[in-house]
This record gives structure tokens, sequence and C-alpha cells, in this order.
């Protein structure tokens, strides 16, 4: 029997502008379980990257339930603003479209950034030196770890996202939300990246959700959803 980690039930967003509002997601009922690869696709603003922001959350539903069960059941929409914060840092992965990697830093600093800022190495007594080692690990996985002490802008894109994925997985999160992972990518470091994340879905179980106009990626996923005028078939 399949586990479940995710439920969503009739969620919806709405957005109010002067024009009037808008409602972008309306009713999304959705199940993820563990150590699937589940693509959403559909056409520009129908709504994808909204649905990945609020399952994230990075944003607030207007209504509707979400229930992660990674851990025992937790409804993040009931918890403090802090809470909230360990909660996504410690399960959520991101991986956008744009890498969002810091340029004035290296390879290894932008992926122990997020835990530095967190404090939580200090609470686990890591030490900084003890992270760097943990990051380097996991570029040696990705096959970029002679990239360790480059910055952003010395690498290519393909090398780039793997540094995002990095990051991503550094707290071994259970679950990897991704917008537009290949969107910058050319076919081969597409292909590439793709069997990246089926790779790390099949040797530590991470479950991904991505959100992409790529077709043919989406085609080898676990399970393919379309998302038409804000609800998912």
């Amino acid at each position: 029997m399949k586990k479940e980690i995710l439920i969503t039930k009739n969620l919806k967003k709405t957005y109010w502008t002067k024009a009037g509002s808008i409602e972008v997601l309306k009713g999304i009922d959705f199940v993820a379980y563990h150590s699937e690869i589940v693509a959403i696709t559909g056409a520009s603003g129908v709504g994808k990257s909204t649905f990945l922001h609020v399952i994230g959350t990075l944003d607030i539903p207007t209504s509707g339930e979400i229930l992660y069960k990674f851990d025992g059941e937790i409804n993040p929409l009931t918890l403090s603003r802090d809470a909230l914060s360990e909660f996504r840092n410690r399960n959520i992965g991101f991986v956008f479209q744009f890498h969002y990697l810091l340029p004035e830093f290296n390879v290894i600093e932008n992926i122990v950034m997020p835990e530095l800022i967190a404090n939580e190495h200090k609470r686990a007594r890591q030490t900084y030196e003890s992270l760097k080692e943990k990051a380097l690990e996991i570029l040696k996985k990705l096959g970029i770890a002679e990239r360790a002490f480059h910055r952003p802008g010395e690498l290519s894109g393909g090398e780039q996202q793997r540094v995002a994925i990095a990051r991503a997985l550094f707290k071994n999160p259970p679950l990897i939300l991704t917008d537009e992972p290949t969107g910058n990518l050319d076919s081969s470091s597409a292909k590439e990246l793709f069997e990246l994340f089926k790779k790390i879905n099949s040797e530590i179980g991470t479950t991904f959700i991505i959100v992409t106009h790529n077709e043919s990626l989406a085609q080898q996923c676990t399970r393919k959803l379309r998302m038409i005028d804000g609800v998912l078939v």
C-alpha cells in the first residue's frame, strides 16, 4: 500500500486586484505518495506555480485544507510563523527555474547558507566544517565536486541547477518541489537533470512534484497530471 505524504482538499487561492478578484486555484483535491515523481503540466497562467507555492507553504490558500504526513499528521496552516519556517526547512526542498544562487558566495557557501540562517546546526552541535563536508559529499554524488569553490557566475546553467538541487537535498527532505527546472537548459542538460531526479528518487525515496512544460520529461514521471483553469485533471 502506497504511503500518503501530502493531501489537499478543495484547495482554493484567490488574489484581489484593483480590477477585481482572480480565482487561480479552484478547489484542488490532490494526494502525493512517498517515492513517486509527479509531473504537473498545463498552459502558462493556469495556476501551476501558485499550486506549488501553496503546497510548499510559501503562500497561504484562501480556503481548503493541506495535510502533511511525513512523521505523523501536520496541518501547516495551524503553525506559527516560526514553526512553519522550521517545518518547511526540514521537510521541503525547492528547485526553481531561476536558481536563486547568491553570486558573491561560492558553491559550498550557497548550499549551506539556509542551514546557517536557520541556526539549526548550532542546535544539532554541528560545526561549519562538518556542514561543508556534507555539502561536498552531495556535490560528489551530483558529479560537480570540482566546482565546490567556484562562484555561480563561473558555472554553466546545468551546473548551477545541480547546485540548486544540492541545496534542496542538504536536509534530506522527503519532498522536493520543482518549478520548470529544465526551462533554461538545453535538451541534453535537461535530460541529464531528469536522470538525476530519477536517481535520487530511486536511491533515497524522495518524492518529486515537478511543474513543467517539457512533455518528454513529464511522460517519464510516475504520474502525469494536467492543470486546466485552476483544476488538476
